[in-house]
């Protein structure tokens, strides 16, 4: 027989009651009323937030974005072909938020943050709200470093500093992506990291920018935001956010970074899906209400930080495509009147054989001459007047037949100082290398040279410098100046080279 001690059960009862921890957990369920295109309505999530993440039973994520009365409107992040009506939706408490960090250096990721390429697991431990808030007028400084492209026509006219947004704007095949990759090559040894978003493109037209990065060895300091054409609108309108993301990682511990949007007018396309489906009215070409909220949200996160925040920058190049040239579309003058300046790149230009195909006419930067050194500033000055003057008495000699000698040698030096702006891709060139050429060009060095041999000439006369006189690239880099000196030496440069240049 088993004798039951009454002091043991009641010390074994003490101990549970001690140990037990009540935790009440409450879990805001709601349930699908319907789903189709990418759209699922959910009955009963009362306590949501908006842009919460939600989870349907089986796995798929959304974000709830319409918070109506009897129902909330939720976007799937996948296609959701699974889901049934009557399904169970849990809340998690949590908005969009993506992991970042050093390791995403040298990777092709989605819009969620998750890698793409086949190169295994991203590891870290910090994460960062997709949505963040841009920083106050308090947190910036006004922009003063430049950031060089690499191309002559956009450094020494157009000049981009680091922490502004500067719009590449033009119709389709005018070689906007080809400036943006351009500017990522001309990064190397700057210590500025790269994000390309690339929203709805082919992923032909995607592996062909990562192979290039790869080759040209950008892709260390580089990461690659992909969602391509048939990715779901969601993730396509998520994209641009989580590449600001994860550059802001690196711009709030003191690093300056370029994003790449490429391009908005997909992005907003994806938005004006969504919004449609969500049965948000439609205003002006079908796009929501709140399409330049979408854009300004994004686009004003890009800033030069004081000192008090380390000096990161982050500096945007959005790129908007334009149908024939009209730049007075919705989307195009939105995105205008967010950014500090634009490139326009022009399908006649293009076809003319010029590349970049830049109309410096209606290209502006806000920031101007603030973003450039002064070396550049010195022998760049001109250059834009002279261009503006040239292609004005181009358009007026067209119309007489017999021109003054004075009329002749103006229209000979602005044809070759516009043989001067071209460019082959995924070739920028160094500071140095571009006040050389300019100064050549100005000064009418090339006015004796035949203009289809002008840019065999400069391409010659950049490498004899490099080769017979590399301390003028020593001055002008650690100078930032056109020194007395630096000029005489190209002066001496130019008039060498021309004489061996003749004789070829």
């Amino acid at each position: 027989m088993v004798k039951i001690r009454p002091n043991e059960i009641s010390r074994i009862i003490r101990q549970q009651i001690e140990k037990y921890n009540q935790e009440v957990k409450v879990v805001n369920v709601g349930t699908v009323l319907q789903v189709g295109d990418g759209i699922a309505r959910i009955y009963g999530l009362e306590k949501v937030m908006a842009g919460e993440l939600v989870e349907f039973e089986e796995g798929t994520i959304g974000i709830a974005l319409n918070l109506e009365a009897d129902n909330v409107g939720v976007v799937l992040m996948g296609d959701g072909l699974s889901l049934q009506e009557g399904a169970s939706v849990k809340a998690t408490g949590k908005i969009a938020q993506i992991p970042v960090g050093e390791s995403y250096l040298g990777r092709v990721v989605d819009a969620l943050a998750r890698p793409i390429d086949g190169k295994g697991e991203i590891l870290t431990t910090k994460t960062r709200l997709i949505e963040s808030p841009a920083p106050g007028i308090i947190s910036r400084r006004s922009v003063y470093e430049p950031l060089q492209t690499g191309l002559v026509a956009i450094d020494a006219m157009i000049p981009i500093g680091r922490g502004q947004r500067e719009l590449i704007i033009g119709d389709r095949q005018t070689g906007k992506t080809a400036v943006a990759t351009d500017t990522i090559l001309n990064q190397k040894g700057e210590n500025v990291v790269c994000v390309y978003v690339a929203i709805g493109q082919k992923a032909s037209s995607v592996a062909q920018i990562v192979t290039t990065l790869e080759q040209r060895g950008a892709m260390e300091y580089t990461i690659v935001v992909a969602e391509n054409a048939d990715s779901p609108a969601t993730l396509q309108y998520l994209a641009p956010y989580t590449g600001a993301a994860l550059a802001e990682y690196f711009m709030y511990s003191g690093r300056h970074t370029l994003v790449i949007y490429d391009d908005l007018s997909k992005q907003a396309q994806a938005y004006r899906q969504m919004s449609l489906l969500l049965r948000r009215p439609p205003g002006r070409e079908a796009f929501p209400g709140d399409v330049f909220y979408l854009h300004s949200r994004l686009l004003e996160r890009a800033a030069k930080l004081s000192n008090e925040l380390g000096e990161g920058s982050m500096t945007a190049l959005p790129i908007v495509e334009t149908q024939a040239g009209d730049v007075s579309a919705y989307i195009p003058t939105n995105v205008i009147s967010i950014t500090d300046g634009q490139v326009f790149l022009s399908a006649d230009i293009f076809n003319s054989g010029m590349r970049p195909a830049i109309n410096v006419g209606i290209s502006v930067s806000r920031v101007g001459s603030a973003a450039q050194i002064k070396a550049m500033k010195q022998v760049a000055g001109k250059l834009k007047l002279e261009l503006a003057q040239f292609a004005e008495l181009e358009a007026f000699s067209q119309f007489a037949s017999d021109l003054d000698q004075a009329t002749q040698n103006q229209l000979a030096r602005g044809t070759r100082l516009r043989e001067l702006l071209k460019q082959s891709q995924a070739s920028p060139l160094i500071v140095a290398d571009q006040v050389a050429t300019i100064y050549t060009g100005i000064n009418g060095y090339l006015d004796d040279i035949e203009v289809g041999s002008v840019k065999s000439f400069l391409i010659g006369l950049r490498e004899y410098i490099n080769t017979t006189k590399p301390n003028f690239k020593e001055i002008i880099s650690s100078t930032k100046t056109f020194t007395p000196e630096a000029e005489s030496i190209l002066k001496n440069c130019i008039l060498e080279y021309k004489k061996t240049f003749v004789k070829i």
